[in-house]
């Protein structure tokens, strides 16, 4: 069986989770559901899988330090910064390069460091699936949520379920008809009626020499920029040059910039327990409830309080009389927002970024 090395992707800030998560103690630096904070639940899920020696993390500088903290089996020379953050399609090629040093032929399994997974077996099931068909096809694997609601948060993935073009099918493996963006409610209920659609995860198999061909022809930019990288690699030129090279580099996307042209796609149907908490919509959508419909964190007392989300870190927290409500209370800030709205929770700290009142980013 081909060596395995992960990437988990963990340079985010998590905006749509403020004011919990903050560029020095992002998402998934903290314990959202049960035990362990969202990366350690991550690598923790890779046991039996990926050897902690081959999993490879990318972060900035801000959170580089905490991660090695939270994770000591990760060798530290593992943890790799980037200057700045240019979006999936960089992160990815930059891990590839120091993959590719090890073992040219490996395969290479991308994960988020930030989702929640509750079926680990069958997570363990559907990856070894992946890595088989990433090995044999030398083509792009990418796992697909089977869909339960109409949801306009995720990106979707039509599959093409023609059998005699799917020599996978059978393990649920299906080629890729097309990537569809987040949609609108009205086309997320389409979707689902449809039954062909899955929600794009974010989640990775391929060869790291596959990842690598697919990026020299569909992203020149990038290829020779990694190129330039590469050619430095383990000597004193490798931090100026790496930041010479992202400080000219387009963000973009390996959805957008790769996987939607790449000739050779397959999608993995899978059903095990999965959510990216991406919005305090999904913590309460997630979390054990009371009967009540309450989700309650903290120091918090409720008076005629119906299907809403309270959390408190240390102050105590009263409220009364309401519906649908999420209430997020830090040291130094506060949300209120309406249920359906967290979604928005980003502009605010946009409008944060603009006024530079960084001591609350």
């Amino acid at each position: 069986m081909a060596r395995v090395f992960a990437l988990i992707m963990a340079g985010g800030v998590g905006a749509r989770f403020w004011p919990r998560s903050r560029e020095k103690s992002p998402k998934q630096l903290l314990p959202i559901a049960g035990e362990g904070t969202l990366i350690q639940n991550t690598v923790a899920r890779l046991d039996g899988i990926v050897e902690t020696k081959d999993t490879f993390i990318v972060t900035n500088r801000i959170q580089k330090a905490p991660i090695i903290k939270q994770l000591p089996t990760i060798p530290p020379n593992n943890v790799l910064v980037e200057p700045i953050g240019r979006n999936t399609a960089p992160c990815i090629g930059l891990a590839a390069l120091f993959m590719r040093r090890i073992d040219p032929e490996a395969v290479m399994l991308v994960l988020p460091a930030d989702h929640i997974i509750k079926d680990v077996e069958e997570f363990h099931r559907i990856i070894s699936t992946g890595i088989q068909v990433a090995s044999e096809t030398k083509g792009l694997v990418t796992i697909g949520i089977q869909p339960d609601r109409p949801e306009t948060g995720y990106g979707y993935v039509q599959i093409l379920e023609d059998k005699e073009k799917n020599p996978y099918s059978v393990q649920g493996v299906f080629k890729v008809k097309t990537f569809a963006e987040k949609p609108n409610l009205q086309t997320a209920e389409r979707f689902l009626e449809s039954g062909d659609f899955v929600w794009n995860s974010g989640m990775f198999i391929w060869r790291i020499d596959s990842i690598l061909r697919e990026i020299g022809e569909h992203l020149p930019e990038l290829h020779q920029g990694l190129q330039n990288i590469d050619s430095v690699l383990g000597t004193e030129k490798y931090v100026p040059t790496l930041e010479r090279v992202y400080g000219i580099l387009r963000g973009i996307s390996i959805d957008y910039g790769v996987m939607e042209k790449a000739s050779q796609v397959y999608v993995l149907k899978g059903d095990f327990g999965w959510s990216d908490v991406g919005s305090w919509d999904e913590v309460y959508r997630i979390a054990e409830k009371d009967e009540q419909g309450n989700v309650v964190i903290g120091n918090v007392i409720l008076k005629d309080v119906k299907n809403s989300i309270i959390q408190s870190n240390g102050k105590v927290v009263g409220v009364l009389g309401i519906e649908d409500l999420i209430v997020i209370n830090t040291d130094d800030a506060l949300l209120v927002c309406k249920r359906g709205k967290s979604q928005e929770v980003k502009e605010i700290v946009d409008y944060l970024k603009r006024k530079r009142m960084n001591e609350f980013l």
